[in-house]
């Protein structure tokens, strides 16, 4: 026999559920770091609409961190200067964030020496960045017991970063690249590349002569006509296939 269902008990766990969403949204909204509301942090520089998303990662080094104007930090992101808190690293900034940076939720940025990223830089989730790398010189001594190699890291403006990438110590990343998810990426890159792979290689290039070699397999997208609101848009994704066909004739015949 199926047992009978407690209304009143499953109406408890429902309104249960939404209070707990609203005080964790509540919570979030509390817990994240701008400007206005730095909490207990003291960074170089924070600027304007900047915003580390509640719950953070590790953070220290602070006063040696330079975030710029409407940055999106996502959950879980780790934003470190220096190889330990508590340490006098001078006058300069060590991290320096340019504006309008997005880094993906549980990304690392691990700054012992100086790391730049760019301006309009976009960082999906679990970016690996760092400035410090294990040696192995003595094959008697445990490697993590071993003095680490530092070497800084910068990344050029409009560079998208895929999923899950790793930057190493001294690499050079250069404007409006794309480094595709997974990657590993080590020493210089130009400007306009796509790279891939572990280690990263170059897999396509755009060069002012020649465009984009291999060439793009689909076209660009087509950016929406000035003036078109968002009733029109609604109105074109409501119309069935047919309709679209139609208006497709239309335009083909002027």
């Amino acid at each position: 026999m199926p047992k009978s269902k407690n209304t009143f008990s499953s109406w408890r766990r429902g309104l249960a559920q939404r209070a707990v969403h609203a005080a964790w949204s509540w919570v979030q909204r509390t817990g994240s770091v701008s400007a206005e509301n730095p909490g207990r942090f003291r960074f170089g520089s924070i600027g304007e609409a900047t915003r580390l998303a509640f719950p953070l990662g590790t953070i220290f080094g602070e006063p040696w961190i330079h975030l710029g104007s409407y940055c999106i930090v996502g959950e879980q992101v780790t934003l470190t200067a220096g190889l330990m808190p508590d340490l006098d690293l001078g006058p300069d900034p060590i991290l320096r964030i340019g504006d309008g940076v997005v880094l993906g939720r549980g990304s690392h940025v691990i700054a012992d020496t100086s790391v730049t990223i760019g301006s309009d830089c976009y960082f999906g989730p679990y970016v690996y960045v760092t400035s410090t790398n294990h040696s192995y010189d003595d094959p008697h001594e445990p490697i993590g017991k071993q003095w680490p190699r530092m070497e800084p890291v910068e990344i050029g403006p409009g560079c998208w970063i895929g999923t899950g990438a790793v930057i190493l110590p001294g690499a050079r990343i250069g404007r409006n690249v794309v480094v595709a998810a997974g990657a590993v990426v080590r020493g210089t890159v130009p400007d306009h590349a796509v790279v891939a792979g572990a280690p990263a290689r170059v897999v396509r290039r755009w060069t002012p002569d020649e465009g984009w070699q291999p060439p793009l397999r689909t076209p660009a997208p087509v950016p929406l006509p000035d003036g078109i609101t968002p009733e029109q848009l609604r109105a074109l994704a409501d119309l069935d296939e047919e309709a679209v066909e139609g208006l497709a004739r239309l335009e083909a015949d002027g």
